[in-house]
């Protein structure tokens, strides 16, 4: 049973993030401003309210006075829907009720006798203003009910509020179309990078994308140079190293076939000997394949660290001994003093095992390799023919190799060892061996890199 697919991540919309944010935006502010315009407006409303209260109080005392004493008991008329929420009262001497309002009740509104109070009657709350008359005659309380003014807010919070519902869903629309029209140049982007063919490499077109986009277009065309490069140094690569392979190979076959229709033992021993020499010689160059390419690539650049250059080249110079004995070649190791680095000790080794290994080979038999390390440099030297001055200019090119040479090999051990001091910043030079035979060739590491 076919395992299930990964539940695939969920997708956001840019539009609609943009959208909402926005829209939350205006109606939160909205709200916020209608929240504060409530707060103020009651608390205005109260003031002028108040006023109102202070006013009429006022005004019935003005009134008050001969009239008002020829006045028995006298109910005030009704006079429209909200004097029922407004309510007055006229006391003699603070204690005998002379006129009231009808909705006025028989008691006293507030038992304070001046000024603002606050006060419950028949369980609603209602705001009171006393005073007196000049002559401390007369006591009036003019009173109003609590839920009238909390109606007259509500009514200016409603108003503030009622258009968010239609203004809302229209600023969404205008929005929508706007981020819309914006967000164009992104979808052409993406309609420009699907549109393209696998080996189109080609910097993406600006054309009219905004000013915030140009920098993401500007780093995919950086990054599709990079790829470029890079896919053409691996087409020019396997180009190469299909043509470098092809010769040991196509050898391989011959001395196989030679073996195979040999007649006699002597024949077959020496076409087999060829077959394990060729295949040594295969083996040894995919493995320089193999190392440059590792090479290549700009992340392969580990973090450097402190290298003694002594103890790499006392390692290496072991290793490769036995092989040179063979070949009635000596290596020298001249290492006295301690030289650190930083850099990569696997990397340095390739590059000094490259470095001693055409010197064996390509030195006669019975002469001596010599490798020195000194300060923030090491050396090997050689007793072959050298290089011309003309010709070494090209030796460190992939799989060049000198006209002329008798010694078997690939042409990219040179070319590794530039690949390896590039990577270390350090310089590679080529110069005359001891008493001006052979081939030196010393890496120098950057003087930033060194300590002793």
């Amino acid at each position: 049973m076919p395992e299930a697919a990964p539940a695939r991540a969920a997708r956001y919309s840019l539009k609609g993030r943009l959208l909402a944010a926005l829209l939350g935006a205006v109606a939160l502010v909205w709200l916020a401003t209608a929240l504060y315009s409530y707060f103020d407006t009651r608390h205005e409303i109260n003031r002028l309210l108040d006023a109102h209260l202070a006013q009429s109080a006022s005004m019935i005392v003005a009134q008050a006075g001969r009239e008002l004493e020829e006045i028995d008991l006298e109910h005030a008329p009704q006079l429209g829907e909200r004097s029922r929420r407004v309510a007055f009262q006229v006391w003699e001497h603070g204690g005998e009720l002379r006129l009231h309002s009808a909705n006025a009740p028989r008691a006293r509104l507030s038992p304070r006798e001046q000024g603002f109070s606050q006060v419950t009657i028949g369980g609603k709350g209602w705001r009171v203003f006393s005073t007196w008359d000049d002559e401390r005659h007369f006591l009036v309380q003019v009173g109003e009910r609590d839920e009238a003014r909390r109606e007259i807010a509500a009514g200016v919070a409603r108003n503030l509020l009622l258009p968010l519902a239609f203004a809302l869903p229209a600023l969404g629309l205008l929005a929508w179309l706007v981020i819309a029209r914006a967000l164009g140049p992104l979808r052409a982007l993406g309609r420009q990078v699907e549109a393209r063919e696998p080996e189109s490499l080609g910097a993406l077109a600006t054309g009219d994308a905004p000013a915030e986009v140009v920098p993401l277009v500007r780093s995919l065309n950086a990054l599709f140079v990079r790829v470029g490069s890079l896919v053409e140094r691996e087409r020019r690569f396997t180009a190469d190293a299909a043509h470098e392979l092809r010769t040991p190979l196509a050898a391989l076959k011959t001395q196989a076939q030679v073996a195979h229709g040999a007649a006699d033992d002597a024949t077959r021993r020496h076409a087999l000997d060829k077959v394990v020499a060729g295949s040594d010689r295969a083996a040894r160059l995919v493995e320089q394949l193999l190392t440059l390419a590792r090479l290549e690539p700009d992340q392969l650049k580990e973090q450097a660290r402190p290298c003694e250059l002594s103890e790499i080249a006392r390692r290496t110079v072991a290793e490769l001994a036995p092989a040179a004995l063979a070949r009635g070649t000596e290596i020298e190791l001249a290492a006295e003093s301690a030289a650190t680095v930083d850099g990569h000790p696997e990397l340095i080794a390739v590059l000094l095992r490259n470095l001693i290994d055409n010197a064996v080979r390509y030195g006669p038999a019975g002469g001596s390799v010599r490798v020195e390390v000194q300060d923030a440099s090491l050396s090997v030297a050689d007793q072959g023919p050298g290089i011309s001055p003309e010709e070494r200019a090209r030796v460190g090119e992939r799989f060049y190799r000198v006209l002329g040479t008798e010694a078997s090999g690939s042409g990219l051990g040179l070319s590794i060892v530039e690949r390896i001091a590039a990577l270390h910043g350090a310089r590679v030079a080529l110069g005359d061996g001891p008493l001006g035979k052979g081939l030196r060739v010393t890496l120098t590491f950057p003087a930033g890199a060194a300590s002793r």
